[in-house]
């Protein structure tokens, strides 16, 4: 989410070392929180279900509750730091997520869990623009602003998969609870070495598009609401219908107020380029397919192949050293050799072929089966990821570099949320059918369900590689197309790469 601050003077040299490789730790620690926490849960819901109640359907809210409060108040969040403040809305959102992590850790039923969920995401919406805000401000030089933005960005792509292996050594050593309080610790530290370490960032006069901010978040719940109520109560239900219509009214009202506000949480001229809309696009339907991966994978291995917590987080292991590494070859060489374009959609074809691979797996699969699906997907993403971001922000005014970057990570969560519904429907009306075709076991129906939610989750990854083909431009129109930005032309030549693809 590279580029959410006005840059400013940087730290004093007398304080310069020492102060900025503290600062980058708390941020990429914060970073890392707020990333982990959309998946770190992923490990823990056999248990959650079981202590808390969950039906199968309703179990995917435990992960939507966040993704949505943090996708759908991100730009606002973003908004809040330039008017108030960077570092007193880092502090305040470290602080809501880590009480709200508390209240989760102790949750009695499951509606006290989810709004929990809700209320981490919120305050994980206000520490993370401001948190790359400050890291952009104390890193101006060239090379060091490009090393940073490389931890930053390693931390962003694969603080989903450490989650999946952190998860799976709090549940199998503590409980499903520590999957929250570990937080707490975390955010104490953070909160006293930002208030001692962290400088603060002049408030000016703006207004808040709450308005903007509620309907989009609004209209986005009432969809994913839709399909999970879908997967229990049928497509023809009056509540199912009504949560559809409802989405899109809030939806198009969204628009309609931000085409009219002095001061919009996102301005409407930043899809007027077609290839960075395209990257919005594509990155909407990865994270679909992604998320769904995530939780019904986490869910066969333990249901199906009756693997423990532990084991079943460092299952994941080989997809977060493949995105790791290739993330690095992508950024260090192949984007400046082949261009942006050649990149992405080499890169998410191999991870559509991954899931495509997932597909074959059933009840009688071993983890040998697994494997060559999870490093053909984990590698994949790696390759596209850097270049995707980095489509995403090229050609960017300075003044819409905040609203642009924010959208990167709007798309990812809530794209997240609504892929991990539609498949959560998908999954339901498979196991029901197959439930009343006298398949009677249980493990049996969620394997066909979770077959057919890999199929959908294939068919997104997929469509990313579509949109990437058909809408992308190449690399000597894209350059024809957007002026470089201000902020992009302080950068030395390998950042200037990075950025532009």
């Amino acid at each position: 989410m590279p580029g959410t601050a006005t840059l400013v003077a940087p730290a004093r040299a007398t304080q310069r070392q020492p102060r900025r490789g503290l600062v980058l730790g708390i941020i990429l620690a914060v970073q890392l929180m707020v990333v982990l926490d959309a998946t770190i849960v992923n490990i823990a819901l056999p248990d959650i279900a079981g202590a808390l109640h969950f039906s199968p359907a309703n179990l995917s809210w435990v992960i939507t509750a966040y993704t949505l409060a943090f996708g759908g108040f991100l730009l606002l969040g973003a908004r809040a730091g330039d008017l108030l403040g960077r570092r007193r809305v880092f502090i305040a959102g470290i602080g809501i997520f880590t009480l709200a992590s508390v209240l989760g850790g102790i949750a009695p039923w499951s509606g006290w869990l989810l709004a929990a969920r809700a209320l981490q995401g919120v305050g994980g919406a206000l520490a993370a623009p401001s948190a790359l805000a400050l890291l952009m401000t104390m890193f101006r030089d060239g090379q060091e602003r490009v090393r940073a933005i490389g931890w930053y960005t390693a931390v962003s792509i694969g603080g989903g998969a450490v989650g999946l292996i952190l998860g799976g050594l709090l549940v199998q050593w503590a409980s499903w609870r520590w999957v929250l309080f570990v937080n707490v610790p975390i955010g104490i530290i953070v909160i006293a070495l930002a208030r001692r370490q962290l400088t603060e960032t002049p408030s000016r006069n703006g207004h808040f598009d709450v308005r903007g901010a509620l309907t989009s978040t609004l209209g986005v719940t009432s969809l994913a609401y839709g399909f999970v109520r879908a997967a229990t109560s049928g497509w023809g239900d009056m509540i199912t219908v009504a949560a559809f219509a409802a989405g899109a009214v809030l939806l198009a009202t969204f628009v309609l107020l931000e085409r009219r506000a002095p001061e919009p949480i996102t301005p409407l001229r930043l899809f007027a380029d077609r290839s960075r809309s395209a990257s919005y696009v594509a990155r909407l339907f990865l994270t679909a397919g992604m998320f769904g991966m995530f939780f019904f994978l986490t869910q066969f291995l333990q249901g199906v192949l009756h693997y423990s917590p532990i084991k079943t987080g460092l299952a994941f292991l080989p997809f977060t050293v493949a995105l790791f590494s290739m993330s690095q070859v992508s950024a260090r060489g192949l984007v400046q050799r082949f261009g942006a374009k050649p990149v992405m959609v080499l890169g998410f074809t191999v991870s559509t072929a991954g899931m495509l691979l997932m597909t074959q797996l059933s009840a009688s699969s071993s983890y040998l089966d697994l494997l060559a699906p999870l490093m053909l997907f984990g590698g994949g993403n790696g390759l596209a990821f850097v270049p995707l971001t980095s489509t995403s922000l090229s050609g960017v005014r300075q003044e819409d570099a905040g609203a642009a970057s924010g959208l990167v990570n709007v798309m990812q969560q809530l794209g997240g949320a609504l892929g991990l519904a539609v498949l959560v429907s998908v999954f339901g009306t498979a196991a029901s059918g197959a439930a009343t075709q006298s398949v009677l076991a249980t493990q049996r129906a969620f394997v066909i369900g979770a077959d057919h939610a890999f199929i959908a989750a294939t068919v997104f990854v997929s469509a990313t590689v579509l949109v990437l083909v058909v809408a992308i431009r190449g690399r000597r129109a894209a350059a024809r197309a957007a002026e470089v930005p201000s902020w992009v032309r302080e950068l030395d030549a390998p950042a200037r790469v990075l950025i532009e693809g």
